[in-house]
């Protein structure tokens, strides 16, 4: 049905469209492709196109590097937990796509997403809870990556519930994705 130029074009349509919602929001490149692109590719393969357009835009929304310190080491457990989350989903189900049910579960996560992000729900984490929810949300985060190649779910919730800054919510969400996409990135070698 699609030959190669046309999946070459959509590609890069589709990585114009999500770089744009990124631009303006913060996030969604990988939420955005990963959604358009299995519509006509196997959710591993649309996983691997991912990789490089999202570390390359993630390391940016990680600046500046001087306030890295401080969040690295409040969302230590959680990046721990992301990339633990990640291989053991690898590991557990063979990777992104691998389950019958991997369209399915990406389309739900991301009806999920929008629904809560239509909802306006919010919720505060309390300080001394931060450590090990941030810890169970990763190892969520990274599950959820491993079969549907999206690292938004619960993460993205979890980080807005620290009360950060919008700048600090904004690195914390790039740094996060990193490791998500570092973190995928060994699961699909």
């Amino acid at each position: 049905m699609w030959n190669e130029g046309w999946m070459a074009a959509a590609a890069i349509a589709v990585f114009g469209l999500a770089g744009c919602i990124k631009g303006v929001v913060g996030l969604g490149l990988p939420t955005v492709s990963m959604a358009l692109l299995a519509v006509f590719m196997p959710p591993a393969q649309a996983a691997a196109l991912l990789l490089l357009p999202s570390l390359v835009t993630n390391l940016v929304q990680m600046r500046p590097v001087a306030g890295l310190r401080s969040l690295l080491q409040s969302l230590g457990w959680m990046q721990l937990g992301i990339v633990l989350g990640t291989l053991g989903g690898v590991a557990l189900w063979g990777g992104v796509g691998s389950l019958p049910a991997a369209r399915p579960a990406l389309g739900l996560a991301l009806v999920i997403y929008a629904l809560w992000g239509l909802s306006g729900l919010r919720w505060q984490t309390p300080p001394p809870h931060q450590a090990w929810l941030g810890a169970v949300c990763g190892l969520l985060t990274g599950a959820i990556t491993a079969v549907t190649g999206v690292f938004v779910i619960p993460a993205v919730a979890f980080l807005q519930s620290l009360g950060l800054s919008r700048p600090a919510l904004m690195q914390a969400m790039g740094l996060c994705f990193t490791t998500s996409t570092l973190a995928l990135g060994a699961g699909l070698l």
